[in-house]
């Protein structure tokens, strides 16, 4: 019996001594398809042993049973339940809960869980994304977010995009801050598309107030992808894609067009009409140059990436090449750009983990002038009895310079009144584009490295130092072509006209932005009801920025070869130049949360910065936040209204900075040199530009969250917005002086609806949003009442530059009307008939001009549809704006200049006596009312248009292939407008023949190894 008893008593320490024993501790990584997810809850199964996953997605928890079971939840995701059978390390995969998707964010310097924010952001879609493909990843955000504006400057390869959130806030820079992987720019060309991971959009204070001074413009943060534990994965992706231009003016014939030089003769002269002698003149030709001009292009991408990892080490290569040859003969139009990236992940202990991405970017962009005076305007210019091309037997031709110049010329009375020979107004667009060398270089390095160490279970500090590194060569040699006109200096006697003397221009440069930020990060939650995180932190900006420029004339020889500065000429031919900038920013900051029981939700940030753009006095900017959300679907008096799934109000205020002047601006700027003295005066109290946001939204969920529906209304006033003021002439050409003047204002309503249907074999998602916008001038400096220019002003109780002019109301049908509606010139019947807005019976430019246009939109929007039915899936996105307009001064120059450029067709519908129309006036060589800056020329620039439209196919069990994914992919393939330019996409303030975007139709495959 006392055997037993003891036998007894052994085997039970026994068991627990081996229960003891074989407690271990579990570690381990939770992920989506996406990537790491923070915020998990791990429990131990009928313990209240748990943790939490970091901002990695990883965990620990420590004296866990081998036979235990761990319980991986999260809002959203499906729950799942896994053995432990023994294993220290569990990683863990959550599938989506398509009935309660809920994600995690990235929201500055931390995450958290989508349901508990209280600010204005928007998470993109980056799967809808990544078939918009685009060479620059800033385009690709085009409609995909409310309340953000996308437009590029040109349609050329590598043309630079323009983004704006909530409006234009600033007269100055109004570009957003990009942060990507913890790293600050400006710039996002570099990226590479197909390594984005994840975007998010901080449009309210409230959300990007954590980044202070150089919030007020928006903040768009950017995750890369990283590498999964697993075996090594391959993947490839390809397209190749062929493009066009589409929505391309109908010009005049050679017929056409001297029938209407005839009529505009007539209209304007007496005597013997040089046109009428003209017609039919052997050496004309029959050109229509915009269709020279214009030829098919083409695009390629090539993206190779490889991840994988063990449970202590992560890793993702990708290697990526675009290319892009432009829509203009000759190919000097293009842009390649070759990415080499790497990311990697270490966790060293238990608790120390380090990592690092890294970046590297070549690009290289060929020019033609797409903007402005650009090849494009002298493509709708140029009339069309002149050839593109000399004939061969033509004393003037060569090989080297074949194009058609001047075939008419005569030097007596050259430049006077009409005898530039009646045609020759322009040179040849397409030998424009055949001689152009203007080239761009850039090499760049981005990235950062990391290091986070867990101080406690709840407690973490990250350590990040980023470097943007980038070194860029622009080159441009203009050769002399052309006709000799018997122009240019003695030493240039007999050159053509164009590029006289030819000449070589380089500048090189580079920049350097160091970044060192530290962040101690707190989460917690107590007794299951009260979840509580903070966030501390410090950083430090660093800029260096320098330049060297050099430029020669006269080169003897202008083949590649010697296309060097030494072979220049010297002397007067040389000509140099260089300098430098820096600044620094150093920012503390601050961000609490408080969550009671998932319903009451409060955040409040705060960030101190001192820029050395600023003088001491005021090189300190604070900028706070509070915001403010109310889970009311949560409530017991909601608990029975199952088609409810969610229903959340939120609130903030909050303010953001704007530091974007030149480095000094303070300062008083001397000038050296021959005649030393003050070339701008300084501003000590020059401070910070400061946006107060304020913002209410309302997040509404049905049908268990198939149906997500976001609402908000903002407010935005951009107070002391930094600007130049220039002194009158009496104190010298002096530079401006920035000073602090000016208060803006942006409000709109924001929506955007999302319908996912996953329950069949069919499976679709609908997403919709789009965003109202009022600007409006609340003041400006006593000084500078307004900002003036010839097209468009700047004023209070306006929008920013807001076309100004006369308001076209008819065309005088007779002499009477002219009588009785005076101008301050000579009108006739034929002319354009303003607006008398005084009624005084007179048109003055005092009295009669008008506000006629705004080029902020008052509506922008974007639909996409998505669709999968077995192996198949389609996708299709429109985008649009509305309540635009748009100066088109290639419309002016084309229709109704007094010289005899070609014409669109729409001239054949001109004025031709009393009762032919009320809309286009008489053809002339002298001014018809043509010459002021009217109504007739701010045209609605107002578009819709389908970006993209994609069908696909997934072939699976191809040995050696996980799977592959073929595809046909449609750009811009529909565009209604009723904007007579080439484009209504392309920002700036005056079109003056632009560059347009192309249509283009894209042929790829995807493949998993």
């Amino acid at each position: 019996m006392k055997k037993n008893i003891i036998y007894n008593i052994f085997f039970i320490g026994a068991l627990l001594v081996g229960t003891t024993l074989f407690a271990q501790t579990v570690t381990g990584t939770v992920s989506d398809s996406n990537g790491p997810i923070p915020g998990v809850n791990i429990i131990v199964k009928n313990t209240s042993k748990g943790a939490v996953t970091d901002f990695d997605g990883n965990y620990a928890i420590d004296n866990v049973d081998q036979n235990a079971i761990l319980v991986f939840s999260f809002i959203g995701y499906t729950t799942q339940e896994v053995s432990v059978d023994g294993r220290t390390v569990i990683n863990v995969i959550l599938i989506e809960d398509s009935q309660a998707l809920d994600e995690v964010v990235l929201v500055g310097y931390s995450s958290r869980k989508k349901s508990t924010l209280t600010g204005a952001l928007a998470v993109v879609d980056v799967e809808g994304l990544a078939k918009v493909r685009t060479s620059n990843v800033a385009q690709s955000l085009q409609g995909q977010v409310a309340g953000v504006q996308v437009a590029s400057s040109s349609g050329a390869p590598g043309g630079n995009i323009e983004v704006t959130i909530r409006g234009v806030g600033t007269i100055g820079n109004n570009t957003p801050l990009y942060i990507i992987d913890g790293v600050p720019s400006r710039d996002i060309s570099f990226l590479n598309q197909s390594d984005i991971q994840t975007m998010t959009v901080l449009k309210d204070a409230a959300a990007a107030s954590i980044y202070g001074a150089r919030a007020s413009a928006g903040v768009v943060l950017i995750t890369t992808k990283s590498g999964k534990k697993g075996k090594m994965t391959l993947e490839a992706n390809y397209f190749y894609g062929i493009q066009s231009a589409t929505n391309l003016p109908t010009m005049l014939n050679a017929a056409q067009y001297m029938d209407v030089t005839e009529k505009a003769w007539n209209n304007t002269f007496t005597g013997t009409n040089p046109y009428t002698a003209d017609k039919g003149r052997a050496d004309f030709g029959d050109t229509d140059y915009i269709d020279e001009l214009f030829e098919s292009g083409s695009s390629q991408n090539l993206q190779l990436s490889a991840s994988g990892g063990s449970d202590k080490v992560q890793y993702l290569m990708s290697l990526g090449y675009y290319g892009e040859n432009g829509i203009v003969v000759y190919n000097n139009d293009k842009y390649q750009r070759l990415n080499f990236r790497t990311n990697i992940n270490a966790q060293l202990t238990d608790k120390f983990k380090v990592g690092t991405n890294l970046q590297l970017s070549y690009s290289i962009q060929d020019k033609v002038p797409s903007t402005g005076e650009s090849l494009i305007r002298f493509a709708l210019l140029r009339a069309p009895v002149i050839p593109v091309f000399k004939d061969v037997s033509d004393p003037t031709y060569s090989a080297e310079d074949p194009f058609t110049d001047m075939p008419f010329f005569t030097s007596t009375g050259y430049d006077q009144g009409l005898n530039r020979t009646m045609y020759e107004m322009v040179g040849n667009p397409i030998a424009q584009a055949y001689f152009s060398d203007d080239r761009t270089t850039r090499f760049q390095t981005f990235g950062n490295i990391y290091g986070e160490y867990k101080l406690m279970k709840d407690l973490t500090f990250r350590s990040n130092v980023g470097i943007d590194l980038s070194f860029y060569h622009d080159k441009t040699f203009n050769v002399n072509y052309g006709d000799d006109d018997g122009g240019g200096s003695a030493i240039d006697q007999g050159l053509g006209r164009r590029n006289r003397p030819n000449n070589l221009g380089e500048l090189r440069g580079e920049a350097f932005t160091f970044t060192f930020s530290n962040t101690l990060n707190y989460l917690k939650t107590f007794n299951e009801r009260h979840d509580f995180s903070a966030m501390l932190g410090t950083e430090l900006v660093s800029n260096y920025e320098s330049f060297i420029g050099a430029s020669r004339s006269r080169f003897p020889y202008t083949v590649d070869e010697f296309r060097y500065l030494d072979q220049g000429g010297s002397g007067l031919d040389v000509n140099n130049s260089g300098t430098a900038s820096e600044y620094g920013l150093f920012s503390v900051f601050g961000s609490t949360s408080y969550v009671l029981d998932n319903k009451y939700m409060v955040t409040a940030n705060l960030r101190a910065d001192a820029s050395s753009r600023f003088s001491e006095n005021n090189r300190w900017g604070y900028f706070p936040s509070i915001s403010a959300g109310w889970k009311i679907s949560d409530e017991d008096f909601l608990s029975d209204v199952d088609w409810l799934s969610n229903l959340k109000l939120r609130a903030s205020w909050g303010q953001v900075g704007n530091q974007n002047i030149d480095d000094y601006s303070y300062l008083e700027l001397l000038r050296a040199g021959d005649i030393p003295g003050r070339d701008r005066f300084g501003n000590p109290d020059l401070k910070w530009e400061t946006s107060t946001q304020k913002n209410i939204g309302v997040d509404v969920g049905f049908l268990s969250n198939k149906l997500v529906f976001n609402a908000e209304y903002y407010i935005k006033n951009t107070t002391d917005i930094l600007l130049p003021i220039g002194l009158p002439g009496i104190f010298g050409d002096l530079q401006p002086t920035i000073v602090n003047a000016g208060e803006v204002s942006n409000k709109g309503f924001e929506f955007s609806a999302n319908y996912r249907n996953s329950d069949h074999e069919f499976k679709y998602s609908i997403n919709a949003n789009f965003s109202t916008l009022v600007n409006n001038v609340e003041k400006l400096h006593p000084n500078v009442p307004s900002i003036v220019t010839d097209k468009y002003r700047t004023v209070v109780g306006q929008s920013l530059n807001s076309y100004y002019g006369y308001k076209m109301i008819g065309i005088y049908q007779n002499q009477a009307e002219v009588d009785s509606h005076l101008t301050a010139g000579n009108a006739q019947p034929g002319d354009i008939k303003f607006k008398d807005v005084n009624g005084d019976g007179k048109i003055s430019p005092d009295f009669d001009r008008e506000f006629i246009g705004s080029p902020i939109p008052d509506l922008t929007y974007g639909f996409a549809f998505n669709a999968e039915y077995k192996k198949f899936d389609f996708s299709l996105f429109v985008q649009g704006v509305s309540g635009i307009e748009k100066y088109n001064d290639g419309k002016k120059i084309v229709d109704f200049d007094t010289r005899p450029f070609n014409y669109t067709t729409a001239i054949l519908g001109s004025w031709d006596g009393e009762g032919s129309t009320n809309s286009m006036p008489r053809v002339a060589f002298n001014d018809n009312g043509s010459s002021n800056v009217s109504s007739l020329f701010v045209e609605d620039a107002s578009y819709f248009r389908l970006k993209n439209i994609e069908i696909g196919y997934t072939i699976n069990g191809i040995k050696g292939f996980q799977d592959m994914r073929l595809y046909i992919s449609g750009k811009n393939l529909f565009t209604s407008t009723d904007y007579t330019g080439l484009d209504p996409e392309v920002s700036g303030l005056v079109d003056k023949g632009t560059y347009p975007s192309s249509t283009s139709v894209l042929f790829g495959v995807n493949v998993k190894f």
